[in-house]
């Protein structure tokens, strides 16, 4: 009772990469520019998706799902983190800091449950061709894509409430770019190992979970495809597969790294947390549109929509 009494943090100074002004000048251009490049690209998917009828279907369901949760999910901590690089202030408040924490783990737990479903999606297109449309059915779709939010909120909002329960008196700077739950309980005033513990359980066995579940239905799928006897048709199945299977690897091996130990700081943290909050967001968009026809064919047609809507006003 004698720590919470004490006075209680009400800001935190995120520290960021690096304390060198000319690097944070290069850090905020690549930001920048990487952040620009996803918004653009999952808003072109989606976008896509939507105008073109071909892509309603449940495949491209859980696709724009996985477009709008990566813009989300980056728009996060990518914002705050390029004001950071060129203010002197690095402050961010006790309110704004857990905000970001429950939001990080919000479309983060949504984008781990949407991959899983995404790869269940292709087991049952694959394994089950006769039955997917009876299976997959635009309900049952729309009620998957709901339940991913669902368990993104609960898992959150545990993983937020376990955070915000423990005492912070000081000190107050985060060796981190943004708010997250590992870094913010290293500065409570008490043991954080039984938070550490129900961290480990909570984020890092649903990744585990989750990634486990990929990886047995592509097990399946892969010796379903094997027993095609036309070879163009294999290689149409394991092209479409192996888009997911990158952007499974990407999303998982990074939080997988974080989320699976003690919150000990590791000089690679900082590293991985850039390549799965900046870079892989904005690689999605492409690993799909350079192997899926059906994408490119519907951006192309998008792009060529705008570029003749001059030409009819004209008229």
């Amino acid at each position: 009772m004698a720590v919470r009494n004490e006075s209680r943090v009400t800001e935190f100074i995120l520290l960021g990469l690096s304390n060198t002004p000319e690097l944070e000048i290069v850090f905020f251009v690549v930001f920048l520019i990487v952040y620009l490049f996803t918004i653009a690209g999952n808003l072109l998917i989606m976008a896509a998706i939507h105008t073109h009828s071909k892509l309603h279907s449940p495949m491209y369901y859980f696709l724009s799902n996985l477009s709008f949760l990566d813009l989300c999910h980056s728009t996060v901590i990518i914002p705050k983190a390029i004001i950071n690089f060129l203010s002197e202030s690095k402050a961010i408040s006790f309110q704004d800091c857990f905000a970001q924490v429950f939001c990080l783990h919000f479309f983060g737990g949504a984008e781990a449950f949407n991959l899983t479903l995404m790869a269940y999606d292709r087991y049952v297109a694959i394994c089950n061709p006769l039955r997917y449309t009876a299976i997959m059915s635009r309900r049952t779709c729309l009620l998957l894509i709901n339940s991913t939010w669902v368990a993104g909120f609960v898992h959150s909002l545990s993983q937020t409430l376990l955070t915000l329960q423990l005492p912070f008196c000081g000190p107050n700077e985060i060796n981190h770019f943004f708010c997250d739950v590992h870094p913010v309980s290293a500065l409570a005033c008490s043991s954080v190992f039984i938070n550490e513990i129900l961290v480990m359980a909570n984020s890092g066995m649903i990744v585990v979970i989750c990634f486990l579940v990929v990886f047995i239905s592509y097990i399946y799928i892969i010796f379903t495809i094997l027993k095609i006897r036309s070879a163009e048709g294999r290689q149409k199945a394991f092209s479409t597969c192996a888009s997911h299977l990158m952007v499974v690897t990407l999303f998982f091996g990074p939080c997988i790294f974080i989320y699976m130990r003690p919150s000990v700081a590791f000089s690679a943290d900082k590293t991985v947390s850039v390549f799965y909050t900046l870079f892989t967001p904005s690689l999605n968009p492409i690993i799909y549109t350079m192997r899926n026809e059906e994408v490119k064919k519907a951006m192309r047609r998008l792009r060529g929509r705008k570029t003749s809507l001059p030409e009819m006003h004209i008229k």
